[in-house]
């Protein structure tokens, strides 16, 4: 028996493939055509998302503080420290003691970056934060406090007065470079610690641009964050950081400016002869 598709004229098969392309081809189309109105729904939603707000000078006083350590030498104590200098001095045995009561408490490092955000956004921060600072450029910095970071994964904040880079007792170019390449802040403590309330228009370039670029240069990364020599500061000077890009600034124990609460963080001095029960008690009592 014929078969008789076989009989059907040859234009009629040609009519249905010719459909079958129309129809592929809407199908892509409307495919197309989706995907598109996809794209400017989802760019549209980004668009219309809130920017992020900024607290207000209030808000930023009202949050809880972080406690905020402050080091500078970190050695044996000689018989020629005074009580004062004491004050600024951390034997190597007590410092490493320190640390491992920062761990063993439940601590967590942060960095400037997480505490700008927290203040400025209400980002969240990890349980138990603690921000771990040292000044002054000081090669036991590197020597002694480094290793004692990296034991126990903490992250610390290096406020670099460039005036000794690479001279005896101080760290090296490189060693700052090291520093900024494994995760931890490098911040400014001017050029050779001058005292912010004594600066003349002069000194803003002396003391702050030209050390800021030089540190830009050494880590390739930018530095937005500044502490001020002695702790010291005053409203001309905390407009001046402000205006000099900065994101935040690092005082010592003194109040908070009303207005500029972001440039006058406090932090705390560890003086060397503390008891590790001193130490708790001021970290759960001073911020």
């Amino acid at each position: 028996m014929k078969n008789r598709w076989l009989s059907i004229p040859g234009n009629f098969y040609f009519f249905l493939l010719l459909n079958a392309c129309l129809v592929f081809s809407f199908g892509c189309h409307l495919d197309d055509k989706t995907k598109a109105v996809a794209k400017l729904q989802v760019q549209t939603a980004v668009s219309k998302s809130p920017a992020p707000v900024l607290a207000d000078a209030a808000t930023i006083l009202a949050k809880p503080e972080v406690p905020i350590l402050c080091y500078h030498q970190l050695r044996d104590f000689r018989p020629s420290d005074s009580k004062t200098a004491r004050d600024y001095i951390v034997p190597g045995a007590n410092f490493r003691d320190q640390i491992k009561l920062l761990a063993d408490s439940g601590y967590h490092s942060i960095l400037p970056d997480q505490l700008h955000d927290y203040l400025l956004y209400d980002s969240p921060l990890p349980a138990k934060p603690v921000m771990i600072t040292f000044d002054d450029t000081r090669l036991d910095h590197h020597t002694v406090a480094l290793a004692e970071l990296n034991k126990y994964g903490f992250k610390g904040v290096f406020f670099i007065m460039t005036v000794s880079l690479n001279r005896p007792g101080y760290m090296t170019k490189e060693q700052v470079k090291q520093l900024a390449d494994e995760g931890h802040a490098i911040g400014l403590h001017t050029w050779n610690h001058k005292n912010v309330k004594t600066f003349t228009e002069e000194d803003w370039s002396i003391q702050v641009t030209k050390p800021r670029d030089q540190l830009k240069a050494i880590t390739g990364k930018p530095i937005e964050y500044f502490a001020y020599p002695f702790g010291l500061w005053d409203k001309p000077g905390l407009e001046k950081i402000k205006l000099h890009g900065f994101k935040a600034a690092f005082q010592l124990s003194a109040r908070r400016d009303e207005n500029f609460p972001l440039f006058t963080i406090r932090r705390m001095i560890v003086p060397g002869e503390w008891k590790l029960l001193t130490m708790r008690q001021r970290l759960n009592n001073s911020f």
